[in-house]
């Protein structure tokens, strides 16, 4: 099967914003988009209710995909757009349709003024499943930054020069992630901005920080990435690289620096065990509170 940017597709506005998201994705690397619509049945005595009857599963499992299909094909022209229709457990499904995908997004919803954002539980569940990339994607509105918003409330596209935000562990650098933020960024024609972000030691009471050692610090630190990165920017030359090092922690570091990015990449270490798949402390903060689309790229 030829690899597809597949799409999770609920019919609600984060998904449609992410179908969006991408059909541009899509159009860049040349694939095709699959928009996928899981359908959970529903217990059967409240199957049998009139609201959730015959006609309405044929709403959800035929209208929608189809409406949203004729949608990308008219706003992206030259985007072949296909349509699957699976039963059973979304997340599961999802997990599984991800497999022969280069890509897999979904949408997240906006908590309004809260400043924060809903990953649900299909989606934090996908995440921590699937060792395919997936990226949410919000739908435009307050908390998303007040990003403009097109005619069908996904966000509208992002000036080229917006950079992509790479968050890199410097004790355990992983390649999957770094290698996803450059071809993302040379596609884009878009800088590359390197963060690793860390907190500053404590201090004795009455004693506060020594700023000189903490520049010294940040410089040994951008001399330590800029080195770490030799690799990916000589396979890569066309892409300019920023590289910061800041305080305050990896994932504050990361969620301002959405403010004005055109993606956030984000590493997920994959872990096999009995206690379960994890996303990660930084990840999962990332996820809640970016105003960027973030993408989240499992590595061992």
């Amino acid at each position: 099967m030829p690899r597809t940017i597949t799409v999770g597709l609920d019919g609600s506005a984060e998904s449609r914003a992410a179908a969006d998201w991408a059909a541009r994705e899509a159009k860049a690397r040349g694939l095709a988009v699959r928009l996928v619509h899981v359908w959970e049945p529903v217990p059967g005595p409240m199957a049998q209710a009139p609201l959730l009857g015959p006609e309405t599963h044929q709403h959800w499992t035929e209208r929608i995909p189809r409406e949203a299909a004729a949608e990308l094909r008219e706003r992206h022209p030259g985007v072949e757009v296909t349509v699957e229709q699976l039963t059973g457990q979304p997340a599961e499904s999802l997990v599984h349709a991800a497999e022969d995908a280069e890509l897999l997004v979904l949408g997240s919803r906006g908590l309004g003024g809260i400043g924060g954002f809903l990953v649900g539980s299909v989606g934090l569940a996908v995440v921590a499943a699937t060792e395919r990339p997936v990226v949410l994607v919000r739908a435009a509105g307050p908390a998303a930054g007040e990003r403009a918003k097109d005619r069908t409330g996904a966000p509208a596209e992002v000036p080229s020069s917006a950079p992509v935000v790479l968050g890199v562990d410097t004790r355990h650098p992983a390649a999957a992630p770094i290698e996803f933020a450059f071809e993302a960024a040379a596609r884009q024609g878009a800088p590359l901005r390197v963060l690793h972000g860390w907190s500053e030691p404590s201090y004795p009471y009455g004693m506060g920080p020594d700023v000189e050692a903490l520049r010294m610090v940040e410089r040994g630190d951008v001399d330590a990435l800029t080195e770490m990165l030799q690799p990916w920017r000589h396979k890569h030359p066309d892409v300019k690289v920023i590289v910061e090092s800041r305080t305050g922690g990896r994932s504050a570091a990361l969620i301002d620096a959405s403010r004005e990015a055109s993606l956030v990449v984000v590493g997920r270490r994959v872990r096999r065990s009995a206690l379960g798949a994890r996303i990660g402390p930084v990840a999962h903060a990332v996820l809640h509170h970016s105003t960027a689309p973030v993408a989240v790229v499992a590595h061992d």
